[in-house]
């Protein structure tokens, strides 16, 4: 795929407030959130997207092979 131009990532998401997280309740997710995210949050899913989106433009041209955790500290916390 490189030699073709094509870069292939991997983006990583940690807890994102969506429909499925909607069932759980408020506090829990606020305790998992302060005890395993070091942003003591979840995740909007535009924030998910704003990086997906820019690992398409043109900068992120010689970005390939990437796994790219956007979960607000979860991995750091956990390791």
């Amino acid at each position: 795929l490189g030699k073709e131009g094509i870069t292939v990532n991997c983006v990583c998401p940690g807890p994102v407030n969506t429909g499925i997280t909607a069932r759980i309740p408020e506090q829990d997710k606020q305790v998992f959130a302060r005890r395993r995210t070091a942003l003591r949050r979840y995740a909007e899913p535009e924030e998910i997207a704003h990086v997906i989106l820019s690992l398409v433009l043109p900068a992120a041209g010689f970005v390939t092979g990437a796994a790219v955790p956007v979960d607000g500290g979860l991995t750091i916390r956990n390791a």
